[in-house]
């Protein structure tokens, strides 16, 4: 399983798209961040805050992780790769583990180097770390959790398809809608009572209640829940063959 792990990741970085991925994703960062007059400039917003990262960020992962996912299994399928990999000494989630665990590890690379934007705003802060930490600390815990529910998107649209572009618009239909969705349907006030526990259903309320520096237990169990939920899909996907 750790074998396979490190080739998912040796994959994608060895890969000319992999290291694209990662460029686009903290060059639009910065650019919104720093260079755009736009309400995510953190310099024009006059506060020593990461806030504008964490609005953000989901928005660029809509895009980033399903091209980091897109290929994990299609690619397997159109190359006839997955039948080798199929008939290895692993179980069916195991495999499936072992791809995902790739898949956050790489978001993970991909968030790392923002702590540069971290540093530069405790720095230069008035006074000097003048930002709130555990704030901060909170909401890098749920963009991770936040990663890891479209990395598991993105594997269960990689699994049913062997075209990797198909996989890339299918993830981002699925991952727009469990983040926003939902929001839209709450927005909407169509069902009175029930709108509150619509919009506990999407990845927004969860993502936001973490994003305050407060790491609710509800709020694990949610994206815990959320990634058992299409590491079982994938699975049922990849079983799909014996029938």
């Amino acid at each position: 399983m750790f074998t396979l792990y490190i080739k998912e990741i040796s994959s994608f970085l060895n890969s000319l798209i992999g290291y694209i991925v990662i460029i686009v994703f903290l060059l639009i960062n910065s650019l919104f961040l720093w260079v755009f007059p736009t309400e995510f400039n953190i310099p024009e917003f006059g506060y020593a805050s990461m806030e504008s990262l964490f609005l953000m960020a989901p928005f660029v992962f809509l895009f980033l992780i399903p091209a980091i996912t897109m290929r994990m299994f299609s690619e397997e399928k159109k190359s006839g790769t997955i039948e080798i990999l199929l008939t290895q000494p692993l179980s069916d989630l195991q495999i499936i583990l072992a791809k995902f665990f790739a898949g956050v590890s790489l978001v993970i690379i991909s968030v790392l180097p923002t702590l540069v934007f971290l540093v530069t705003i405790y720095l230069f802060g008035f006074p000097a770390g003048n930002i709130d930490m555990g704030g901060t600390w909170g909401s890098y815990i749920g963009l991770l959790f936040l990663g890891a529910a479209f990395v598991a998107i993105g594997l269960f649209a990689s699994s049913i398809t062997d075209n990797q572009i198909v996989a890339f618009i299918l993830a981002i239909v699925i991952t727009a809608f469990s983040y926003l969705g939902f929001e839209i349907i709450y927005s909407l006030d169509l069902f009175g009572s029930v709108d509150l526990f619509i919009k506990s259903l999407g990845i927004s309320a969860h993502y936001a209640s973490m994003s305050r520096g407060v790491i609710d237990t509800r709020d694990l169990i949610y994206f815990i829940s959320f990634v058992g939920i299409f590491i079982m899909l994938t699975k049922i996907s990849l079983e799909s063959r014996k029938w």
